[in-house]
């Protein structure tokens, strides 16, 4: 189950090379430390941080610890070549990434709005990057060192390695390797692949024979003899329900017609794979073919999201015009000693020197953070984690943990006690995984733990409860919070978890994400019904009690998701109101590269069940700026801006008794609003409601003003906390019209009361998380 050659099993490139105190970004730095060129040089659409949350360090790192020389571009500008000459010609090749985000995700709003900030830039500073980044320093790059070969990677790279979907230019985009004329994709967390990368170059091979790398995606003329190739209408044809295969199916031969009692007798076998992954190549529709068919890329997505096990799933060909994109299997998982010692490697833990006294966002949110584990089996349909980091959890061990903290202690300028995370993904996944090793190997569930936990997976967070006990030894710490999003569904398997996170490590508030409360929008996001959010609610709650602190859940929601119509909207409006919440910060629904629901979200059917071409089920999309304005306002039912549009779509709705000054009602009457209109809309007293933030997973938790919902963070003028009304028959009444025109239980949580602690005013907000 793992690789042939592991991480640090190469020998170095060149044997005498020390570690540099920082990576170096221009040729007097390169002086100082004795060098006269580059052996890789890395472009990279953020700040320089030398942080193990920075993807350039890690890999800058990883290949100084090979023995390369390796300096850094960071955020060029990109008007012309020059910038990219900076450190001179690269003796191997160029590394081009967009940086941690995708440019176009980092640079505009799920309303196409062009963003005034970067959280990645110094002093938050925005434009300092263009769109899609790995294109436009693709470009600079060849205009610089023409023969130079072009590696690509980062998680822009990683997510459009295939044909998908641009929501910015509203269609099918190729590959994103094509398009930039690189000479090699890297995918995923690519340090395996890299290191081979640079090793073979190293010692002069051609970098057009490097197809057959793990985690690695080329452009090819053919597809190379030694392969079968099966179509992907073969494995999943357009029409057929996705059914997952049993890796124990017991198949018998199937009879020829003769006589049973004269056939000899044939032994059972265990399936294991239908065809040999190492031999075998699915080709997917090509991408002219995409382009205009939203069915048949529905279609593909769902072939490629099949495809993703390191171990038995297959290579991909996709065609091009006249030429193949050749997508290699997922790379095989780091084991933990390989984690360990690419969280081991001597980071300064700080920006660049050169940035000054600049504060970067993004650094200043996880500076005294460590992150446990990558990965994530949840599957859920709206992210992109398992696509970028694959579902094979991969673990640091509590040894290598603590080591990171107590370099925190005496590296990070400023260091205060508290250490604001440990966690990864998702908090509570360390250490969690598959207990069935052949099942594992030939698994092709898109989730762990939809639509419901897999038997199979190990649940046991005693691990984890371990890690946080002997976190909170260490000498110099005062405080280890848990500012990653926990797993509730998972979490309540374990009640000794729940108290011992409750007990010792939220700061008042712990965020979770439902995502919503509908069980046919949940469905399409591959999320746990709201009873797995009650229970953990009771026993979040109790633990709280009895540890004596006020403690309270901050529920994150998605608006204007593939599936969820306006009366599901509706319903978690209403939801929201009698469990007196009110959001703030919402965003719509945002539709990254690859992820499924952004395949739904085009298609406007779902990859997940049924596709066909006729007499399909279309599933309902908000697509114009009206609906996903609406589903956006439902969020922000407590803001007057939104009044108009809401009681024009609950007339529309045939809800109009939810106008009105009643306490079941949504909304105020039109004549009503200008009563008391400012009060409301502010209302930025700091001891009311649980109003809150919530903003789509893929987005940094960071305030416009560089601040961050931190456990440090300055509070900006209107607070993220302030009062609501107090509907106090809401939860008799406002379920009620909740379930017009729909059949009994139709609502994942129906006419649920808010409890006594849902009615207790927090007390002063956390400054907890990140």
């Amino acid at each position: 189950m793992q690789a042939e050659i592991g991480l640090f099993d190469y020998p170095k490139f060149r044997p005498d090379l020390k570690p540099a105190p920082f990576l170096p970004m221009s040729k007097r730095e390169m002086k100082q430390l004795g060098w006269d060129s580059c052996d890789v040089i890395l472009v990279t659409g953020d700040a320089y941080v030398d942080h193990p949350s920075f993807g350039m360090a890690v890999i800058g790192r990883m290949l100084e610890s090979q023995g390369f020389r390796v300096g850094i571009i960071a955020q060029p500008d990109w008007s012309s070549k020059d910038a990219f000459m900076a450190l001179g010609r690269p003796n191997l090749f160029f590394g081009i990434t967009a940086g941690n985000m995708d440019s176009m995700i980092n640079r505009y709003t799920a309303d196409r709005k062009l963003r005034s900030d970067d959280a990645y830039t110094p002093n938050n500073e925005g434009g300092k990057r263009p769109d899609r980044a790995v294109l436009i320093y693709s470009q600079r790059c060849r205009e610089a060192y023409k023969e130079i070969p072009l590696v690509l990677g980062g998680i822009e790279a990683s997510l459009r390695r295939i044909a998908h979907y641009d929501y910015w230019s509203d269609k099918i985009r190729r590959s994103v390797l094509p398009d930039a004329k690189g000479n090699i994709l890297l995918f995923g967390n690519a340090e395996r692949a890299l290191v081979e990368v640079a090793h073979r170059l190293g010692k002069g091979e051609s970098v057009n024979d490097l197809t057959r790398i793990r985690g690695t995606a080329v452009m090819l003329k053919e597809v190379p003899e030694d392969f079968k190739v099966v179509d992907s209408s073969r494995i999943d044809k357009p029409g057929k329900a996705m059914v997952m295969a049993n890796p124990y199916q017991v198949e018998s031969e199937c009879s020829t017609g003769q006589n049973p009692a004269e056939e000899p007798a044939k032994p059972i076998r265990i399936q294991t794979s239908r065809h040999d992954a190492k031999n075998t190549v699915v080709r997917l529709p090509s991408f002219e073919k995409l382009r205009n068919d939203r069915i048949l890329y529905a279609h593909a997505s769902r072939v490629m999201h099949l495809e993703t096990n390191p171990w038995s799933g297959r290579a991909l060909v996709q065609q091009h015009a006249e030429r193949e994109l050749w997508v290699n299997q997922a790379p095989i998982p780091l084991t933990t000693e390989e984690m360990d010692g690419v969280f081991g490697f001597p980071y300064s833990r700080v920006p660049h020197p050169s940035y000054g006294k600049a504060k970067i966002p993004a650094y200043e949110m996880i500076k005294t953070s460590v992150n446990i584990m990558r990965g994530c089996f949840g599957g859920c349909s709206f992210c992109s984690i398992t696509e970028h980091e694959g579902r094979v959890i991969q673990n640091r061990s509590q040894e290598s943990i603590i080591k990171e903290m107590e370099d925190i202690r005496d590296k990070v300028p400023g260091f205060t006690g508290t250490i604001s995370d440990l966690g990864g993904p998702t908090a509570n996944m360390y250490r969690l995984g598959c207990s069935d090793p052949k099942a594992e190997i030939n698994c092709r569930r898109p989730s762990c733990v939809f639509p419901k936990i897999c038997e199979k997976l190990n649940t046991d967070h005693q691990h984890t409860i371990e890690l946080y006990r002997e976190a909170r030894k260490v000498k110099g710490v005062k405080n280890v919070m848990i500012a990653s999003g926990v797993r509730y569904d998972l979490a309540i398997e374990s009640p000794e978890y729940v108290k011992e996170l409750v007990t010792h490590h939220v700061g008042g508030y712990l965020k979770i994400a439902p995502e919503h409360t509908e069980k046919g929008t949940l469905d399409q996001m591959m999320k746990p019904g709201m009873g797995a959010y009650d229970k953990f609610k009771e026993m979040f709650e109790k633990y709280s009690r009895e540890a004596g602190k006020k403690q309270y859940l901050i529920p994150y929601f998605i608006a204007a998701h593939p599936g969820c119509s306006d009366e599901d909207m509706l319903n978690l409006a209403l939801w929201l109101k009698q469990n007196e919440f009110e959001c703030d910060q919402v965003q719509n629904f945002y539709p990254s590269p690859m992820c499924n629901a952004t395949a739904m979200y085009h298609s406007e059917t779902s990859p997940l069940s049924r596709v066909k071409y006729k007499k399909r089920k279309e599933l309902y999309v908000a697509k114009g700026d009206r609906q996903r304005r609406l589903h956006k306002a439902l969020l922000r039912y407590h803001d007057p801006l939104n009044w108009p549009i809401i009681r024009e779509a609950l007339k529309d709705m045939g809800k109009a008794n939810l106008i009105g000054e009643r306490p079941e009602c949504l909304i105020p009457s039109a004549e009503a609003e200008h009563i008391n209109v400012r009060g409301t809309r502010r209302q930025s007293g700091r001891h009311g409601s649980n109003r809150f933030a919530t903003k789509h997973p893929n987005q940094p938790d960071i305030r416009k003003d560089g601040t961050t919902n931190g456990r440090n963070a300055k509070k900006p003028k209107g607070a993220t906390i302030s009062p609501t009304h107090k509907p106090k028959a809401a939860g008799k009444s406002a379920g009620k019209p909740s379930n017009n025109g729909k059949p009994a239980g139709s609502r994942a949580n129906p006419g649920n009361k808010p409890s006594a602690a849902s009615k207790r005013k927090p007390s002063k907000p956390s400054r907890q998380g990140r």
